[in-house]
């Protein structure tokens, strides 16, 4: 674990806001020169702390317009069981995120679909027929904030 002082945080702060924007304008609005600035941000990826960029899309101008969380839970257990529905279910487009969690579920799915129709054909031709799929629980959307985390 590294030890981050408050210009480290607001160094992340301000890439998790924008990757793309440049070691030299965060360093500006810091305080600090591109050098320095660019210093610590390979400092906090040589440590693991940041781990390349990402780009967000947006699901619904990409006409996904519904986002699912299915708890999945498997009628049977045991390693070939888990590694055959992990291997299935990534290969599922619709599937954005595979979380293998502890609780009354085994998993916990996000899912994307154009809309209900679209969702329920996911979950029936799909998802219900992956090995190991026992009961689901299935919770929609509504709205969601981002929230900054613990650097924020």
């Amino acid at each position: 674990m590294i030890a981050l002082d408050d210009l480290d945080r607001a160094i992340l702060r301000a890439r998790v806001a924008d990757a793309t924007e440049s070691a030299g304008a965060i360093g500006r609005r810091l305080g600090l020169s591109q050098p320095a600035t660019w210093r610590r941000l390979r400092r906090l990826e040589a440590a693991g702390v940041l781990r390349g960029e990402r780009l967000a899309l947006d699901a619904a101008a990409l006409g996904f317009g519904v986002t699912v969380f299915l708890g999945v839970k498997l009628a049977t257990k045991g390693r070939v069981s888990l590694e055959d529905f992990e291997r299935a279910v990534t290969a599922i487009p619709e599937v954005q995120m595979v979380q293998h969690v502890l609780g009354v579920y085994d998993y916990r799915l996000r899912v994307v679909a154009r809309d209900i129709a679209d969702f329920e054909r996911v979950l029936r031709r799909r998802i219900m027929t992956l090995p190991g799929v026992g009961d689901v629980e299935a919770n929609v959307l509504l709205s969601e904030e981002r929230r900054p985390g613990p650097l924020g």
